[in-house]
């Protein structure tokens, strides 16, 4: 066993029986590095990789390969998602060096951290185009031995790079109406109009956008953008890329179709992808989408909560050494376990003797039900019942094989993804189970994995084995502070509304530099690094900048914060110009732009919130799909410090509604009907639930 079997991440513990003479990072590697002048090599994936199993099985666990490595390198193993500001840091290199990246990610670095040479992932043997492994090893320390200047002007000029984003931040245009449409533009010429989503393959589900361009239908009206959000995640749903019979979706497919994935499931997109299906029923009343929202957080809650209430990262790809083994199937497969109710089964799934991958089936919709009672002549309710049926059937049946590993840690900022999801999932369908699993996560978040400090909470990382450990990065803190305000919008109890401020003034404490006017990824006391990362840009989950942005924005509203407003301005005039040009890029933080451009929606409800008239107003709010509400509520005598219900008494002792911009309200409301109408008019555009019902 090397050093990696006393580490908390199950990815770095997967390696500790490697004959590689592994370390985690830290202080022990680069003094050693320093100390022997020795090259490093930094090796970075995560425990749902695919081919990070491939690269350990076929060169990590060889003898050969693991001696030239030990000879010649300072090996360290990184886990992605324990260490971002890492996996950001080297992963801007290689593709600065390459044009590509990915994991595993393989990294040379000098002893004091500047990457000279890397790539991701590299054969035991050579192949058309890849060099081996062994070939690059034996190269690069060649080359570190003999041509020392080489190496030293490589390492200068990726110092540059760095130094190049550490400038202070300046604004780049106007963030207005014009700015939104522009990135519109750019994620519409990408748009794929036959399968949904954009570009071709591989195809990732970019929830993000799709959300945007959900915003944009509700401001304007235009149906197209609705369209476009409506009709991807339909295709999504529908496609192989859904776990049709388990609930949630794989991280993304290899062909354009949505129909073959790469099978691993990860956290934080399945927190996105339930908060757009949630969004979508309340814009268009789609049954489909709120079925597929709550498959999606039914699984979170039977598969990957632990007893405490922590969310699990994520699912591996692979299970007994192949990858999608769990979720394929058979035909006799079908014919045996479902008797009579296979025919209609098998139509409904796409399900053939061939199969559709390696001779076996990815089930996806090939016929939705009232397709398939149409062809046999049945009733719709019947079809649709023997499906559910034979869903729990196979489910059963698929319980019994042979599990993909599950990554068991508690990542501070995709919990609180995942929690924010839960909570509006609980609001907008009334779900009180839901409710419970979201206070019960958000309760474990902040007893175990914030810290008092003298100058506000700070945010742990992770959370493993029982233990908290690695300090919290700005997209912790932010989503965390986000995550507290979904609980405050969904039980209206103060103090989630307290830890949701408390939050984000830390994050301005730890994160915001006054000199260059910008959020860093690391806190101003992290350990010192090669550069000190700021990624702007909305990968597969919201980056730090855009959460913390956001967040700065609904407190600026909550509490009526000139200082929190012009902060996230600064940040967004100072990207003004790449969102409108990549807006895909950017998809969260266009929606904290559309935020800033058009206004919150502020609504107070006052009174008691166990009030019947309480609960039929905030019933009546959330079945409206308002993606700039901004929502205080409780009771009068406990206001102080919210401007939003401040000078908002009830009407005749009844719990009441102000619906309101820039602090000024319409009339006050005590009924449900008489809130309908308001809201209404209270965002221009889409002021109809679109009819998808019937398609």
């Amino acid at each position: 066993m090397n050093r990696l079997a006393n580490e908390a991440s199950p990815y770095l513990r997967q390696h500790a029986d490697n004959p590689v003479d592994w370390y985690p990072w830290g202080p022990e590697a680069l003094e050693r590095a320093r100390r022997e002048d020795r090259p490093i090599l930094l090796s970075i994936g995560y425990s749902a990789c695919h081919w990070c199993h491939v690269m350990e099985r076929e060169s990590f666990e060889n003898e050969g390969i693991a001696r030239l490595m030990n000879e010649y390198f300072v090996n360290i193993k990184v886990d992605r998602e324990e260490r971002p500001d890492l996996d950001g840091i080297y992963m801007t290199a290689v593709q600065a060096m390459t044009g590509h990246g990915g994991w595993p990610m393989t990294v040379f670095l000098t002893p004091d951290g500047t990457p000279f040479y890397g790539g991701t992932y590299f054969p035991p043997e050579d192949r058309p185009g890849i060099p081996s492994f062994p070939r690059v090893l034996a190269a690069v320390a060649a080359s570190y031995r003999d041509r020392r200047a080489d190496i030293d002007k490589t390492a200068s000029q990726v110092q540059q790079l760095y130094e190049n984003a550490r400038g202070e931040a300046r604004p780049t245009g106007q963030v207005d109406r014009a700015l939104l449409q522009r990135a519109l533009r750019s994620m519409e010429s990408r748009y794929d109009l036959e399968n949904g989503g954009f570009d071709g393959a591989p195809k990732f589900p970019q929830s993000m956008s799709f959300d945007f361009m959900l915003r944009n239908w509700r401001r304007t009206g235009a149906t197209a953008a609705l369209d476009m959000a409506h009709g991807s995640f339909r295709a999504m749903a529908r496609g192989g890329i859904h776990d049709q019979i388990g609930g949630g979706f794989h991280r993304y497919t290899v062909d354009a179709r949505w129909l073959v994935p790469h099978f691993e499931k990860m956290l934080y997109d399945n927190a996105l992808l339930a908060r757009l299906g949630a969004h979508l029923w309340q814009a268009t009343g789609d049954a489909e989408a709120r079925r597929v929202a709550e498959d999606t957080i039914d699984w979170v809650a039977r598969e990957m909560t632990s007893a405490e209430g922590g969310f699990y990262s994520a699912l591996d790809a692979d299970s007994e050494g192949e990858e999608g083994k769990f979720y394929l199937w058979d035909e006799s497969e079908f014919d045996e376990l479902l008797g009579p109710n296979a025919p209609i089964a098998k139509a409904h799934w796409g399900v053939t003797s061939g199969g559709n991958f390696e001779g076996r089936n990815i089930l996806h919709v090939a016929e939705v039900p009232e397709l398939v009672a149409a062809r046999r002549g049945i009733d719709v309710e019947e079809v649709t019942s023997i499906i559910a049926r034979s869903r729990e059937t196979l489910y059963a049946a698929r319980a019994k094989r042979v599990w993909p590993a599950r990554d068991e840690k508690v990542i501070a900022s995709w919990n609180a993804l995942m929690l924010r999801a839960i909570a509006e999932c609980a609001r907008a369908f009334g779900r009180d189970d839901y409710r419970e699993l979201a206070l019960r996560n958000g309760s474990l978040l902040f007893r175990e994995m914030v810290r008092e400090g003298s100058k506000g909470p700070r945010v742990l990382r992770t959370r493993a084995s029982g233990a908290s450990t690695i300090p919290g990065y700005l997209e912790d803190h932010a989503a965390l502070a986000l995550g507290a305000l979904s609980l405050y919008e969904l039980t209206f109890e103060r103090h989630w509304l307290e830890r949701a401020r408390a939050l984000a003034d830390s994050t301005i404490t730890w994160f915001w530099d006054d000199a260059t006017r910008a959020f860093y990824d690391t806190a101003s006391d992290h350990e010192q690094l090669v550069t000190r990362p700021r990624e702007p840009t909305d990968t597969a989950m919201p980056s730090g900048n855009s959460l913390a942005v956001e967040l700065l924005l609904r407190m600026a509203e909550l509490f009526d914060d000139s200082s929190m407003r012009e902060r996230a301005t600064t940040v967004l005039e100072s990207l003004a110009a790449p969102i409108s040009q990549y807006g895909a890029a950017f998809g969260h933080l266009l929606g904290a732009a559309d935020l800033l451009v058009n206004g919150a929606l502020q609504v107070a409800i006052v009174g008691e919130p166990h009030s019947p008239t309480f609960i039929e107003l905030s019933r009546e709010l959330a079945d409206h799909y308002l993606p700039s509400l901004v929502l205080a509520g409780g009771p009068a005598e406990a206001s102080a410090g919210i401007a939003l219900l401040a000078d908002r008494p009830t009407l005749d002792g009844r719990s009441t509604a102000y619906v309101c911009r820039n602090y000024t309200c319409q009339l006050p409301v005590t009924e449900a009907g008489e809130l309908r109408e308001q809201l209404k008019e209270g965002e221009s555009g889409g002021k109809q639930k679109a009819d998808s019902r019937k398609q």
